[in-house]
């Protein structure tokens, strides 16, 4: 009797905690855990690249580029230049002042900007109308909480058609951004920008004009394992569920 006792409780502490469980991985979890927000590594300070735009910049680290540009005192239509330093700390009263005294005298000139600023932006005026970006089954959707799932991946075939969600301006085409593989960011007015990456070749520049539903790239695995676009979108810099924009097919 002791004996069966015994070897009851040597397999209840196996049971308990003398093995390991194997969490159960899913077929798409290796392209979904290449998204994992950097934002928390952001760098106090920020050297720019060959390649960068204060948009892809944004976008890596989860900032609205509205903000990053504000507090580095760069205006629309936001250029930056190689080895630029960006900061991504908020300034204080004391050089607000300063930029005041910096920016008074261009009057003038900064009305010129933005009237060539606002004439560029027709485009964005009026409610988007939001469209898939290609055809495919979606394998894997956005969360919120979990790690990773900042937007939707869209299983298809090599080749196949990208198309822009929605009418905008590129503003930014390429593949400097880790884990996006060749990707295009495309702004649609000054609150959304969407993303679509993983791309086989891009077919746009940026600061090119786009329609909704034109062709933009088409569909690859750069950046993955497997044909698909991983395509995202963000209001003032920050993820949202693409579901909840695109039409129900």
């Amino acid at each position: 009797m002791m004996r069966i006792l015994l070897v009851l409780v040597i397999l209840s502490l196996t049971a308990c905690g003398g093995g390991q469980a194997v969490a159960p991985v899913g077929s798409y979890g290796s392209s979904s855990s290449s998204y994992k927000s950097t934002k928390s590594h952001a760098p106090s300070i920020y050297k720019v690249k060959k390649g960068d735009t204060l948009y892809s910049i944004s976008w890596r680290y989860g900032l609205d580029y509205k903000h990053l540009a504000k507090i580095n005192n760069i205006r629309s239509p936001y250029r930056i230049y190689v080895g630029q330093k960006l900061s991504f700390k908020s300034t204080r009263a004391t050089s607000t002042k300063t930029v005041a005294k910096k920016i008074s005298p261009k009057k003038s000139t900064s009305k010129k900007v933005i009237k060539k600023t606002e004439t560029k932006t027709k485009y964005s005026s009026g409610p988007l109308g939001w469209r898939w970006p290609t055809q495919g089954k979606v394998i894997s959707t956005y969360s919120k909480s979990a790690t990773g799932r900042k937007g939707i991946d869209i299983a298809g075939k090599s080749g196949q058609s990208i198309k822009a969600a929605a009418a905008g301006k590129v503003v930014y085409s390429g593949n400097g951004l880790p884990r996006y593989g060749n990707l295009l960011i495309i702004k649609h007015n000054d609150v959304y920008l969407s993303a679509y990456a993983h791309n086989k070749k891009l077919l746009v520049k940026e600061g090119q004009l786009v329609k909704a539903g034109q062709k933009v790239a088409t569909l690859g695995r750069s950046g993955t394992q497997r044909d698909q676009l991983h395509f995202e979108i963000r209001r003032n810099g920050k993820p949202v569920d693409p579901m909840r924009f695109l039409p129900k097919r």
